[in-house]
């Protein structure tokens, strides 16, 4: 296997720029936070924290969000984090083709095979375009090209449009240049939150012949137009087989047993497809050989997945143990299918 080693030279670099930005108040904060959930003794959690995160790239996050006081060493040792997925992102993700993620617009022309629904890119001059589009789907979704987070994301209705000239102009003016379809998913996910299109992120590394599935989180709605944490959401991870981990949970200390709005038990659910979920993602993580580490964001719906985006900054989602009661991570896939 190549040898793909973190360098240090890239960690010392990123543990310079976090000492430079470090907001002492927010770590005292966030070491409150888990001695209200611990009960853990707030100086020892706040040293613990600054030393986890200078000696093991532990976000002040991360130590709060995957229950690090109440972990062994050992078991610390399992989590993936996201200083290290930042250090394999920036390794593993050509410079020239990270546009080609960034760029919503960009990503639909090179991945149009694997998105299975209409869309439609806003220009000047192209209002009837727009008309049409918006009559023939009724409900909508326009995009920001560039946001992160769920950000730049809003639902429309053609039937709320009374002049679609000046709803051209305005999605120009809001830089909303990327309309889709809506995604009609299965009836397993609306079960759960049938407002929302759950995603479910899978992280994935293409070692240049196969891809290696390294965790699969599983994203649920609050009804918004996303399923992201900024919209209310919240996550629960699942087995390679589908089946849920547990409760679900967010990183604004949530639990959630039961969706909130429809009652659904999240340990409950299982994801369809997933024998072709799984070789959905061989596919795509063969599109863009060049970057190699994704964060894939898919829906599955009554015939199978299909691609929302891909992430090359794939961010990190894990096991909460004092949800789940699953006390390791998944670090140690990550080692395997990477190497480092």
């Amino acid at each position: 296997m190549t040898d793909n080693r973190l360098g240090l030279a890239g960690k010392f670099r990123y543990l310079a720029e976090r000492a430079r930005r470090i907001d002492i108040k927010s770590v005292a904060a966030r070491a409150r936070e888990v001695h209200e959930q611990h009960g853990a003794w707030t100086p020892k959690v706040f040293a613990d924290m600054l030393w986890s995160a200078a000696r093991h790239d532990v976000a002040f996050q991360d130590y709060v969000d995957y229950d690090f006081a109440i972990l062994s060493k050992g078991e610390r040792g399992t989590y993936m984090t996201h200083p290290v997925s930042m250090q394999l992102a920036a390794r593993f993700a050509r410079k020239d083709k990270r546009v080609l993620f960034e760029n919503k617009i960009e990503f639909n022309k090179v991945f149009s095979d694997f998105l299975k629904r209409d869309w439609l890119v806003v220009e000047s001059g192209n209002a009837d375009a727009v008309r049409a589009f918006g009559e023939r789907h009724g409900t909508f979704i326009a995009k920001v090209p560039v946001s992160h987070m769920g950000l730049g994301v809003r639902r429309y209705h053609a039937s709320d449009v009374t002049d679609w000239d000046a709803f051209h102009r305005g999605l120009l003016e809001r830089d909303e240049l990327l309309l889709e379809e809506v995604i009609s998913q299965h009836a397993d996910l609306a079960a759960v939150c049938p407002g929302t299109v759950n995603t479910t992120r899978i992280t994935a590394f293409f070692d240049g012949q196969e891809a290696h599935i390294l965790a699969i989180a599983q994203k649920f709605g609050r009804g918004s137009v996303s399923d992201q944490m900024s919209y209310g959401g919240f996550y629960t991870m699942l087995h390679d087989d589908g089946r849920a981990f547990g409760a679900g949970y967010d990183s604004h200390g949530h639990v959630h047993e039961t969706h909130p709005d429809t009652g659904f038990r999240i340990a409950d659910f299982r994801l369809p497809f997933m024998d072709e979920v799984k070789a959905f993602i061989e596919q795509v993580a063969r599109v863009v050989p060049e970057v190699q580490y994704v964060g894939w964001d898919v829906v599955v719906t009554p015939t199978g997945p299909v691609l929302v985006e891909g992430n090359w900054g794939a961010g990190v989602y894990e096991n909460k143990p004092s949800v789940t009661g699953i006390r390791t991570g998944h670090k140690p896939r990550y080692r395997a299918a990477i190497g480092f």
